[in-house]
């Protein structure tokens, strides 16, 4: 007479283990939001960038808000608390250019911990310094966009025309040069500057960096 099969101890030995089938888990990546206080040039630059460097341990989004400082750094708080705290880092982009209450809104960018990459007198002083070293004062921005269209033709603030590509490579650059023309948070006090080289090495990966 034959013998029954012996069981192997499983309750089902045609079920797949759920483990097996189960993905791997991914650590959710550090994520940072950016809120320009203008509509074309700085957001896509800051996009331009993060193409080129292409940054896969952090998660970076941009968003605008062409209004005074003030109402920019608002806004960024707002967006933080809408998103429950989604975001470990703040940032403001933000123009010296004539605005008025920029003390306010350093202020308030400090109560509410949020980083500023201010320009002083505006962003162009940013782009300039992709080109050359430039350390005498900017009287606004006409004349600091005077000084970019040597080296950038045609240059204009409407994104359509914004052209990152003549960046791409000299973005380290621009970083070395910026440094060393104001105190972290004291570019305000000082023309020109830019704290932009900040947040560019915070969304860089450290291996491009010097």
């Amino acid at each position: 007479m034959a013998r029954d099969p012996k069981q192997d101890g499983r309750r089902n030995p045609r079920r797949e283990s759920t483990l097996r089938r189960r993905p791997a888990y991914r650590d959710a990546l550090p994520t940072i939001l950016v809120v320009c206080g203008a509509r074309s040039t700085e957001p896509t630059y800051i996009k331009g960038l993060l193409r080129v460097v292409d940054n896969r341990a952090v998660d970076v989004q941009v968003k605008v808000c062409p209004q005074d400082p003030v109402s920019v750094v608002r806004h960024a708080a707002g967006e933080r608390t809408r998103a429950r705290d989604h975001y470990e880092r703040t940032w403001c982009v933000l123009d010296v250019d004539n605005f008025a209450h920029l003390d306010e809104a350093l202020r308030l960018a400090r109560d509410e911990r949020i980083d500023i990459a201010l320009s002083n007198p505006c962003f162009e002083l940013w782009l300039l310094l992709h080109f050359r070293d430039h350390r005498a004062p900017v009287d606004g921005f006409r004349q600091a966009e005077r000084h970019l269209l040597p080296h950038h033709s045609g240059y204009s603030k409407a994104a359509n025309r914004f052209t990152f590509g003549l960046y791409r490579e000299a973005w380290p650059q621009a970083v070395e040069r910026a440094r060393v023309l104001a105190k972290p948070g004291e570019e305000h006090k000082r023309n020109p500057s830019s704290g932009m080289w900040r947040l560019v090495r915070e969304i860089v990966p450290a291996h491009l960096q010097n």
